[in-house]
C-alpha cells in the first residue's frame, strides 16, 4: 500500500511543494485539520507521516495514528507537540531550524531601526500634515548604543552580524552557548540580569520551554532602562503580556515590538493591540517566498528520510529501533533552494 502523509494545514494554496518531495515515495497526499470527524479519524488511523505547522499535537491524537512514524514539523517551535507521548509510541519529532535565519534576524533589525529613528510616530505625523521632527522625543545616534540578545542560535548571530555592522555592541545572554563561542562572533557573553540591565534594545531568540516560559516577567522588566526597547520576534508565551503592558503603561520601559504573542491571532480587544508604545506584527518575521518554500521542501524531506528507514536531519527526540523503510519509487535526491 502506498504510504499516507496528512498535511494539517491549510495555509497554502496547493500541495505541489510537498508533492514534489513526497514524489519519491510514490506517496498519497491528504490534507486533514479536523480529526474529529469519522474521515478525519479514518486517515488518522492509515497514516504513516503527520506534517504540522503550529497545530498542537496531544497524545490523544497519536493515539489515533497506529502507524504513524514521523511528525515533522514545517517549522521551528515544537513546543505544541507532546514530545514524550511521540517517543513512548516510537514517533520520530522533527523540525526546520534554519529556514529563516534571515528573515527573523532582519525583522526584527528593522524594528528595533524603525524604534530608533522614531519612524511611526514621525509617519503618523506627516499624514496629519505636520511637518516638524521635534514631535518625537530627542533620537540618540545609532552607533555606540548597546543590543542585548537573549539566545544565541542562528538567529541571534544572524542579527548579531548585522548589528555590529551599524556600529552596535553586542551582548548575549545563553547558559547553554560556552563564552568562547560567543566571543569569536564579536560578541560579549554575560548574565541575564547584566544583558537587561545594560541594553538599549533587548531582542529575544531563545526557545519556548518550562525554563523560558515568562522569561520576561515584572522582575526582568524592572532591571531594563526606562529607555530601552524590547523586540520579541521568537514565542510569546516569553514574555509575561500582563507585566510587559503594566511596564509600558508606567513607562518603565520606553516600547515594545512583538511578532508573536501568546494567543494568535489575538482578540481585537487585547489591551496591547490598544497601546501606543506596544507594535505588533502578525507573526511575519519568518516570511519571504523563498522561506516558505524552503520550509516545506525541508519538512517533506524529514518525512522521506524517515519513511525509507533513515533519520530525521534535525531530529527532536531519539527512537531506538526505526522500523522497515517503506517502498520507493526513485532515488531520493535533496531539493536545492
Amino acid at each position: 500500500m502506498k504510504p499516507l502523509v496528512i498535511l494539517a494545514y491549510k495555509e497554502y494554496p496547493d500541495t505541489a511543494v510537498e508533492a514534489e518531495v513526497l514524489s519519491v515515495l510514490d506517496a498519497r497526499i491528504a490534507q486533514i485539520t479536523d480529526f474529529t470527524t469519522d474521515d478525519g479519524t479514518a486517515a488518522a488511523r492509515e497514516a504513516d507521516a503527520l506534517m504540522v505547522t503550529t497545530r498542537p499535537v496531544s497524545a490523544e491524537l497519536l493515539q489515533l495514528m497506529p502507524r504513524c512514524r514521523i511528525i515533522s514539523r514545517v517549522g521551528t517551535g515544537v513546543d505544541a507537540i507532546d514530545i514524550e507521548a511521540a517517543t513512548r509510541q516510537g514517533i520520530w519529532v522533527s523540525n526546520v531550524p534554519d529556514y529563516a535565519i534571515d528573515e527573523v534576524s532582519t525583522h526584527a533589525l528593522t524594528l528595533l531601526l524603525a524604534h530608533a529613528r522614531r519612524l511611526p510616530a514621525l509617519l503618523d505625523s506627516t499624514r496629519q500634515g505636520i511637518w516638524d521632527y521635534r514631535i518625537v522625543p530627542p533620537i540618540v545616534r545609532l552607533k555606540g548604543q548597546t543590543l542585548g540578545v537573549v539566545g544565541f542560535g542562528r538567529i541571534a548571530r544572524a542579527l548579531a552580524v548585522k548589528a555590529r555592522g551599524l556600529g552596535l555592541n553586542v551582548l548575549a545572554y545563553d547558559r547553554y552557548v560556552p563564552d568562547g563561542d560567543v566571543e569569536a562572533e564579536g560578541v560579549r557573553p554575560v548574565s541575564f540580569e547584566t544583558l537587561l540591565r545594560e541594553s538599549d534594545f533587548v531582542s529575544l531568540h531563545t526557545p519556548l520551554t518550562d525554563a523560558t516560559r515568562g522569561l520576561i516577567d515584572s522582575q526582568a522588566l524592572a532591571l531594563m532602562k526606562p529607555t530601552a526597547f524590547l523586540i520579541n520576534t521568537a514565542r510569546g508565551a516569553l514574555v509575561d503580556e500582563d507585566a510587559l503592558l503594566a511596564a509600558l503603561r508606567e513607562g518603565h520601559i520606553a516600547g515594545a515590538a512583538l511578532d508573536v504573542l501568546q494567543v494568535e491571532p489575538p482578540p481585537a480587544d487585547h489591551p496591547l493591540m490598544h497601546e501606543p508604545r506596544a507594535w505588533l506584527t502578525p507573526h511575519i518575521g519568518w516570511y519571504s517566498e523563498a522561506a516558505s518554500r524552503e520550509m516545506r521542501v525541508k519538512g517533506a524531506e524529514e518525512v522521506v528520510r524517515v519513511l525509507r528507514g533513515g533519520e530525521p536531519r534535525s531530529r527532536i527526540n531519539q527512537i531506538e529501533a526505526a522500523p522497515m523503510p517503506v517502498r520507493t519509487t526513485d532515488q531520493f535526491v535533496e531539493t536545492e533552494i
